[in-house]
């Protein structure tokens, strides 16, 4: 493992990304793979990849094998115990405060993380870059351009809880540090059908160029398989519903496996196995990778999510094709924010290259 950011030795690297996901690792690598960024180009030009590390065991799972993918390409990794107790923010910030303030570029995938947040109040990199953070990297630049506070979509309207009033003023210096000025660029780097994007934004396409040199292309089954999504777990979608929609949609298809989110629950999954009869598959990698190395479906069905935006991209070339399910406003949640039936509208909405299905019949 690379030295903890804490401990920093050698030369300060130019470009520090920070992520918190697996999918945000593999986007960092497929933005480095397109801007040909390569380490020892000269001194200190390379990529040094913090990752903040979440506490769930399938997140920090998968993060490790993004991790060894990335020191494969000749990055360095430093891997920070950032949510480890409650000292752990003070010494992850503490650590990084030097090589923040010394690098030239940032690289980021959730800008609406509040340790992202804070990290931006303290860089003094004139070059920010944020990649795909899924489908909230749409709503990230809507909210850039309309001068709105950064909140995630699935949030419920309303009043502001005591956390947020308090860490309010770091939210509100993050989003002005996210503006470009004559002293600072920002792009954007997205897979995403982004339409509205504030004057001086640069928007470069995704196209996973690095995941299709990589690996496959992939053996493709006669059978279909299934996405999960963490609708259920945010809040969104009610439980039993999800349950009689996945059932009712793999039955239409045909479907033997459902490639779980990871951050679904494993009561949840567990249930889904005895009631549909679907083999629960547990990614070790971003499904992104998994469909490309194969075996992988013919047909892929999805309901509305990142991934009817990046697999058809991920698998250009093969005969795979991607279905997506709208969500019925009946399957809805008291507690989902009025904003929710509208995201994921437009999510399918957008969605290229992929075959539209109606919301099936749930009683």
């Amino acid at each position: 493992m690379s030295p903890r950011a804490g401990k920093n030795t050698g030369p300060t690297p130019h470009t520090l990304a920070f992520v918190e996901s697996p999918v945000q690792l593999l986007n960092v690598l497929e933005w480095a793979y397109a801007r040909e960024l390569h380490p020892g180009e000269e001194p200190g030009a390379g990529l040094t990849l913090v990752v903040l590390s979440p506490t769930d065991p399938m997140t920090r799972g998968q993060l490790r094998r993004m991790a060894e993918l990335a020191r494969r390409e000749g990055h360095t990794v430093r891997w920070e115990e950032a949510r480890g107790g409650t000292t752990a923010p003070f010494r992850t910030i503490g650590g990084l405060t030097g090589l923040l303030r010394r690098a030239e570029r940032m690289v980021m995938g959730d800008p609406f993380s509040r340790y992202v947040q804070l990290l931006l109040t303290i860089t003094g990199a004139s070059d920010l870059v944020v990649v795909d953070d899924g489908t909230a990297t749409m709503e990230f630049v809507g909210q850039l351009a309309r001068g709105e506070r950064l909140v995630r979509w699935h949030r419920k309207g309303g009043r502001s809880g005591p956390r947020d009033l308090l860490f309010g003023p770091v939210s509100a210096a993050a989003r002005r540090r996210l503006a470009p000025g004559p002293d600072r660029r920002v792009e954007v780097f997205s897979s995403m059908p982004i339409r509205q994007a504030p004057d001086g934004v640069t928007l470069t396409p995704h196209v996973f160029a690095w995941t299709r040199e990589r690996f496959g292309p992939p053996r493709v089954k006669s059978s279909a398989d299934m996405v999960g999504t963490s609708l259920v777990e945010t809040g969104v979608v009610d439980g039993d519903r999800y349950l009689e929609a996945v059932r009712a949609l793999a039955g239409a298809h045909g479907a033997t496996r459902y490639f779980a989110h990871r951050r679904e629950s494993t009561d949840k999954l567990h249930r889904l196995a005895v009631e549909t009869g679907l083999e629960i598959v547990r990614p070790d990698l971003p499904l992104e990778l998994i469909a490309r190395r194969g075996p992988i479906g013919r047909t892929v069905l999805s309901f509305p999510s990142t991934v009817v935006h990046t697999l058809p991209l991920a698998l250009s070339g093969t005969d795979v094709r991607v279905a997506v399910c709208d969500i019925d406003p009946a399957w809805l949640t008291e507690h989902a924010s009025p904003r929710a039936q509208g995201f994921l509208s437009g999510v399918t909405g957008t969605a290229r290259d992929v075959h539209r299905l109606a919301a099936v019949s749930v009683v």
